[in-house]
């Protein structure tokens, strides 16, 4: 996968761009939410209209399941790939996705075990339903969300936040009055929340 990696402290950030996004779209949020980590940023393999995605869909909002599933298992792939040539600890993954990055994220935690040592996920959906998610007792996750996201509606958000607390996951979900934008305070609490958590 086309990627850009930095090395930095043992902490890796997973940057996961939104569709249309490129590896380069949230180096600066990287640099706010973590100046010391190790930077691995990826490009999505999928093209819908020539805009980079990390898995298909059928139409706005409805994922195409069969290669949600197999993208996921590539990202998965390449992270274990990654850890060895760049010599970094596999179990010190922490995600930090938007919007479709935020999706592949959290199909990472509901299918792969121990995959993310953390994930912040910016207005995600619920990557799939009616399965069993893993282990996520050691898994904190933040949402970001829009209170008027006409892409990611605030029952998603609830959907998935009470999904992934099934899971055992410590979730923190933090609320603006916005749409499908990411917001310079989203990106502050997220930072906030990662200080306190794993930082």
């Amino acid at each position: 996968m086309k990627h850009i990696f930095k090395k930095g402290s043992d902490r890796v950030l997973l940057l996961l761009h939104g569709t249309g996004g490129t590896e380069q779209d949230l180096l600066p949020l990287a640099e706010m939410i973590d100046q010391e980590a190790s930077i691995l940023s990826v490009r999505g393999n999928v093209s819908e209209n020539g805009m980079p995605r990390f898995f298909r869909r059928l139409s706005g909002g409805v994922f195409d399941e069969e290669d949600l599933i197999f993208r996921t298992k590539e990202l998965q792939e390449f992270l274990d790939e990654a850890a060895e040539k760049y010599n970094f600890n596999r179990e010190n993954v922490v995600a930090v996705g938007y919007s479709n990055g935020a999706n592949i994220a959290g199909s990472l935690l509901f299918h792969h075990e121990k995959v993310l040592k953390a994930a912040v996920l910016y207005h995600p959906m619920v990557p799939r339903r009616g399965v069993e998610l893993p282990d996520l007792s050691k898994t904190p996750v933040f949402i970001g969300a829009g209170k008027n996201d006409p892409i990611c509606p605030a029952r998603e958000t609830e959907e998935l936040s009470k999904l992934l607390e099934a899971g055992g996951s410590d979730v923190e979900v933090h609320w603006e009055n916005q749409g499908h934008q990411l917001t310079h305070s989203e990106v502050q609490a997220s930072k906030r929340w990662y200080d306190n958590m794993i930082g």
